[in-house]
């Protein structure tokens, strides 16, 4: 029969062991962007949130580092386009007008010197005329320049996507591709402040999930192997740039992170969209992983990974080119 001091030794021994355990192996977001709520660009939506989906429901984490430049056409709050200042009618002409009454002044004729005779009074009505002249010369010059350049942007604005832009996204993908990625592909409603004109729709298929769900396992099993290399095959160089870092910060502690079992449980689109010669897409993955980092020498467990995450990443590709990783959200 134990004695109540010899529970008490007991009772405080496992304690100790949970404590230890929980010390040498917390539960930590290792993968590939998991320490942070959002890396990456993309295009003019990088500081919008993208639309909701039925895998990510709530407005994923904002992104927090990126090589993009908040602006105006973003719809950053914090920044506006600086006022252009008012055209007043003779602001510039009578502003001349009293410049030259303060010259004769300072020139001791004072501010009405310049008319005491005839001859100075025809003088400055030939100096007035001129400067009339020049202004209405000025004036019709701009005028035809803004004539000749408004019916170029009225072609611009009014074509068509033309047959290499595929009307907007709809319905549903049904199926699903490695049993998650084909859900509903709806097209997000952008602010309009955050979205330039140049803007246009993207048509994503079966083939562009199946690329999603392929790159989803890369990126993840080259984070996994340290692999750089394969790493800037699969991601744009910025996106390669933060991995790297985060490879060397692992390095430097004396840690590696292992990923391994990665599989897509379900996933569908937020955003499909074009810019210039670009196409992005956002898209909402929940999915499986296996994620320990172990300590380099002894191979010991040093950290665990939650065993599912719901990120939303987004990919980029020149039109017609293959995709690759360009962004990757937290979500919540």
């Amino acid at each position: 029969m134990l004695t109540p001091t010899t529970r008490r030794k007991r009772a405080a021994t496992i304690l100790a062991l949970a404590a230890s355990l929980a010390i040498a192996a917390p539960v930590v977001e290792a993968r590939p962007g998991g320490g942070s709520s959002g890396l990456g660009s993309r295009g003019s939506r990088t500081y919008a949130p993208p639309s909701a989906t039925t895998t990510a429901p709530n407005t994923a984490a904002p992104i927090q580092r990126s090589q993009t430049q908040p602006g105006p056409a973003m719809g950053n709050p914090g920044m506006t386009a600086p006022a252009q200042p008012g055209r007043r009618f003779g602001g510039g002409f009578f502003a001349g007008l009293l410049g030259a009454g303060l010259l004769g002044a300072l020139l001791g004729g004072g501010f009405f010197g310049g008319l005491g005779g005839i001859a100075s009074f025809i003088g400055l009505l030939i100096q007035v005329g001129l400067v009339v002249l020049l202004v209405s010369f000025a004036v019709r010059w701009f005028r035809r320049r803004q004539g000749t350049a408004a019916p170029a942007y009225a072609r611009d604005a009014g074509a068509g996507p033309g047959p290499s832009s595929p009307n907007g996204l709809g319905g549903g993908l049904g199926g699903g591709l490695g049993g998650g990625l084909g859900g509903t592909a709806g097209m997000g409603r952008p602010n309009p402040a955050a979205a330039p004109q140049q803007q246009r729709p993207v048509q994503v298929g079966p083939g562009d999930f199946q690329s999603f769900e392929i790159l989803l396992n890369d990126v993840q099993g080259a984070y996994g192997r340290e692999d750089v290399a394969g790493l800037r095959n699969l991601a744009t160089p910025e996106m390669t740039g933060y991995f790297t870092e985060e490879l060397k910060a692992n390095e430097a502690k004396g840690v590696v992170n292992r990923i391994s079992n990665v599989k897509l449980l379900q996933g569908d689109l937020s955003e499909a969209w074009g810019e210039g010669n670009l196409e992005y897409a956002t898209v909402a993955m929940r999915y499986a992983i296996q994620d320990v980092t172990l300590d380099r020498r002894s191979n010991r467990v040093v950290e665990t990974g939650e065993p599912e995450a719901v990120e939303l990443w987004t990919f980029v590709r020149e039109r017609g080119g293959r995709w690759i990783l360009s962004a990757i959200q937290q979500g919540r």
